[in-house]
């Protein structure tokens, strides 16, 4: 009989691949965005965030981020992409430093997709004193919650990145699929990676921004461009799928915030994350 597929360990796997930047010259890193992590044309921004963060994590003196905020300034598209970090300050349990993605339009002039601002540490040498009064999300079991693979199929090429993760959507937060929005601003799902590689931080980058948008449930279409992005890492999770939990309170002006948890099989909050975002109002 052949033996079982195992899956990939942190380190070797597709997303690991597809976010690894190489070090031009010090604190210049290249790398060819992967077409597999696009909805439509459009790269996901928590891909592109995790990408940054790899850049960063090379860069600075500190290996994990603990805090990275990221203002989207155009979208970016599969290709040649070129990324310039700048340390701010190296301290003794904390870095920070600052960078930016490049690409070139049609014209060949150099483009500033997205900068961002981080703080660096080490998960592992924080302290285990755990104060907190949030709860982990009620989700139904896995195999009461769909996917996409449960849906319509897509047009070809509309969402790539659907095909590389594990996502279990809760019924209750599935109405807009329906063509009956519940009218809440709430998304909650299972999460991982398709290949079954565990959650790292980097990953955790990705989830807060690989869920369908809450305008949806709230009963508004078409794409919801980031504006900013800001994500906390609160512990390295364990192995296991997460829990992913987005909630929008307040729609004005065209704008909304997304509001994240995630949790991981031990029930612990390692990662939270506000978003802006624009809408279109019919």
């Amino acid at each position: 009989m052949p033996e079982a597929a195992t899956a990939p360990v942190i380190g070797d796997s597709e997303f690991d691949r597809d976010t690894a930047v190489a070090r031009r010259e010090p604190g210049v890193y290249d790398i060819d965005l992967s077409v597999g992590w696009t909805i439509i044309n459009a790269v996901n921004g928590g891909y592109l965030l995790a990408v940054l963060g790899r850049a960063l994590a090379d860069a600075l003196p500190h290996p994990d981020p603990f805090t990275i905020s990221a203002h989207y300034l155009t979208a970016s598209q599969p290709g040649p992409a070129v990324v310039r970090t700048e340390t701010v300050r190296a301290g003794r349990g904390l870095s920070t430093g600052q960078a930016s993605l490049f690409q070139y339009d049609e014209q060949g002039n150099e483009v500033e997709r997205i900068r961002v601002l981080a703080s660096y540490g080490d998960l592992d040498a924080l302290p285990d004193d755990v104060r907190t009064t949030a709860k982990p999300p009620v989700i139904p079991p896995m195999d009461q919650c769909f996917g996409p693979e449960d849906g319509p199929a897509p047009v070809d090429g509309s969402s790539a990145i659907a095909d590389r993760l594990m996502l279990k959507l809760d019924p209750s937060t599935l109405g807009w699929a329906l063509g009956a929005p519940s009218g809440k601003g709430e998304m909650r799902a299972w999460f991982g990676l398709a290949d079954g590689r565990d959650a790292d931080p980097f990953s955790l980058l990705l989830a807060v921004d690989a869920l369908p948008p809450t305008a949806f449930e709230i009963g508004l279409k078409g794409w919801v461009p980031t504006v900013e992005l800001t994500v906390h890492v609160r512990h390295r999770p364990a192995p296991g799928p997460l829990r992913v939990s987005i909630t929008t309170r307040n729609l004005a002006g065209g704008f909304l915030e997304e509001d994240a948890e995630v949790w991981d099989s031990q029930d612990r909050l390692v990662a939270q994350s506000r978003q802006l975002a624009r809408v279109r109002l019919p």
